[in-house]
């Protein structure tokens, strides 16, 4: 639910930029009010050329995800409010569309670098999800493909008190500012514990390679022990209800494409997972899948996570900064009792 809205009647009716709209406001935008947010995401696509010249100095010895760290934290010294403080309201609004509106060009433009490519300038006049795939590819994406993409920045736009939203709440906490909070949570989702569980998934399908190969691979693994990405969650005891979502759309990109090979590993895996085990997938799992399809490669899946998700972590530190409390956790001292200190020489 995002602020009591069903996630799937957002997916199936919303945009992703209405839905960043709910987000940061907690209503879903009238025409007027998204024409507007439409327009301010638009027009801060551009990089400033500083963040320009760093992808290319940092870029081909740089990950993904710590390139996009790198490129938040840095973007701040060139934000007209950088230097605003931190519980400004309006300021915090406007930097939390800047950062939004420029996450994709700043995953795209290192990737291009790598392959030996200039980066692509973002358009002006698509929709974020359709720039997205349209500053990865160089390429206008199909409408099909788009609302695909848009879907699925809808699904991970939020979730929870998750690991990197209470990373960048505690920042946050401080009254740091708001780029150093989204740097927390990037620098969170990283590990593959948390937004790294897609591309592990998709690594898994690749090596296993054909249908005729899950059942002895999985069981395998799981004799081992072995943790199966993509499978079980802290909060679902049954099928997270985005997975639900994205199986479905796995499969029609499979069928519209004329590749169904990597739904139907995925729904194999699924099987003797369910069966073996009693697991459900998660979001994770058949992201894999429909990342792979819409031509995103592996090694961006979490980048892709973050360009959704700094919806959310944005919206989770305005309303940290709009009423603010600092954060410190009590924790449990279970060493050594009181002694007396011991002489370098009698030790």
């Amino acid at each position: 639910m995002y602020a009591g809205y069903n996630v799937t009647d957002l997916v199936y009716n919303s945009t992703f930029e209405e839905v960043i709209y709910l987000l940061h406001h907690r209503e879903l935008p009238n025409a007027s009010q998204l024409e507007q947010v439409t327009a301010q995401l638009c027009g801060e696509r551009v990089l400033h050329d500083f963040t320009k010249q760093l992808m290319v100095t940092l870029s081909s010895t740089t990950s993904p995800m710590s390139m996009l760290r790198t490129l938040v934290s840095a973007a701040s010294a060139y934000d007209p409010d950088g230097w605003v403080v931190s519980t400004d309201h309006a300021a915090n609004q406007r930097k939390a569309i800047r950062l939004i509106s420029r996450l994709p060009q700043m995953i795209s433009g290192p990737e291009r670098l790598r392959g030996g490519k200039w980066p692509v300038e973002p358009s002006t006049d698509l929709g974020h999800a359709a720039n997205l795939l349209y500053v990865l590819s160089g390429e206008y994406p199909s409408d099909e493909d788009a609302k695909i993409m848009d879907q699925c920045l809808i699904m991970h736009a939020d979730h929870t008190m998750n690991a990197s939203t209470f990373a960048a709440r505690v920042t946050a906490g401080t009254l740091s500012d708001i780029h150093s909070a989204m740097t927390s949570a990037i620098a969170t989702l990283k590990g593959p514990l948390h937004g790294g569980a897609n591309e592990q998934v998709f690594e898994m399908i690749l090596k296993i390679g054909s249908v005729d190969r899950v059942a002895e691979e999985i069981k395998g693994r799981l004799a081992r022990k072995e943790k199966i990405m993509g499978f079980g969650h802290r909060v679902y005891k049954a099928e997270d209800p985005r997975a639900t979502i994205l199986r479905e759309l796995a499969r029609e990109l499979g069928e519209r494409k004329g590749d169904t090979k990597w739904f139907e590993i995925s729904e194999a895996i699924y099987e003797v997972v369910n069966s073996e085990k009693g697991l459900f997938p998660n979001v994770d799992f058949y992201a894999a899948a429909v990342y792979h399809y819409l031509g995103i490669p592996r090694r961006l899946f979490t980048s892709i996570f973050a360009a959704s998700r700094i919806s959310g972590w944005t919206a989770h530190v305005i309303e940290q900064l709009h009423n603010n409390r600092l954060i410190r956790p009590d924790s449990e001292y279970i060493g050594p009792g009181p002694r007396d200190y011991i002489q370098l020489g009698d030790r």
